[in-house]
């Protein structure tokens, strides 16, 4: 069966895009030149660039030029496996801020520390009763500039009182994994979830997602030998990462995809 004109359309568009020939940052040819190139109507021209806008491919130029442009495709690669350990290599504590400079990057935060009730299944995470308070510590992460994912984390509140530096509204400079464990809460184990889902209101707004786009979430349940301490609920733009985990002998991995070399 052969696929509506629309998405004919749409795939050599998108060919052009992957090929390079037509580059980030150029203007696509007007609707109308779309449709005579095409012998299409001017509805099946939009539905066609509605796929590609979806896919972040290009996006609309506001103003009274208008028009499409191709977008900047950055897509970064995630390790969850290399995620917080205190015994890395690197004096860097962020694991985040790491994949993002390796990678040729640039990246930035901005943070915002907040009383939350828990509910239930965060709460049951963290063993504590639902509408529980906890500490909600919250980093809106950019690459170059642009929104690439948000993270929450929560901490219980017998625990924050405890551990009072936790409720700096700052980065701390050594990590809240490393403070935990100075502290007397050395994280010993962990449990990740990986979840897909479109996003809510407020991850499409902060996260600046074009209509359809998925999330990516990566919830991470930190335990002591005694209790779960936090959780993190880390959302990936669908469109701009990628989540990798790998298992074994890192030689042999590397040794076939030698990008996965530890750094």
């Amino acid at each position: 069966m052969s696929q509506p004109k629309y998405r004919r359309i749409a795939s050599d568009l998108r060919e052009q895009i992957t090929s390079g020939r037509l580059r980030v940052g150029d203007r696509l040819p007007t609707e109308a030149q779309l449709q005579e190139h095409y012998t299409a109507s001017r509805n099946t021209v939009r539905d066609a660039t509605a796929v590609l806008i979806n896919e972040g491919l290009i996006e609309r130029v506001p103003g009274r030029s208008g028009g499409m442009v191709v977008r900047e495709q950055i897509t970064l690669t995630f390790h969850a496996h290399r995620a917080e350990m205190p015994a890395g290599p690197t004096a860097e504590t962020d694991a985040w801020r790491s994949e993002v400079a390796e990678q040729g990057y640039e990246a930035s935060q901005d943070f915002r520390l907040t009383i939350e009730l828990l509910p239930k299944d965060l709460a049951e995470r963290l063993h504590v009763e639902p509408e529980s308070a906890a500490a909600l510590r919250r980093c809106v992460r950019h690459i170059n500039g642009d929104p690439s994912s948000v993270q929450d984390t929560y901490y219980p509140m017998d625990l924050v009182n405890e551990i009072t530096e936790l409720l700096s509204p700052r980065d701390i400079p050594q990590g809240t994994t490393r403070l935990l464990a100075e502290r007397g809460y050395p994280q010993t184990g962990y449990y990740d979830e990986y979840v897909s889902r479109m996003p809510t209101p407020e991850e499409a707004v902060l996260l600046q997602l074009p209509p359809g786009t998925p999330v990516l979430l990566f919830i991470r349940t930190g335990y002591t030998e005694k209790r779960p301490v936090r959780v993190s609920v880390t959302v990936f733009a669908g469109d701009r990462n990628r989540i990798v985990s790998t298992h074994g002998d890192p030689a042999i991995i590397a040794k076939f995809r030698p990008e996965e070399a530890p750094k």
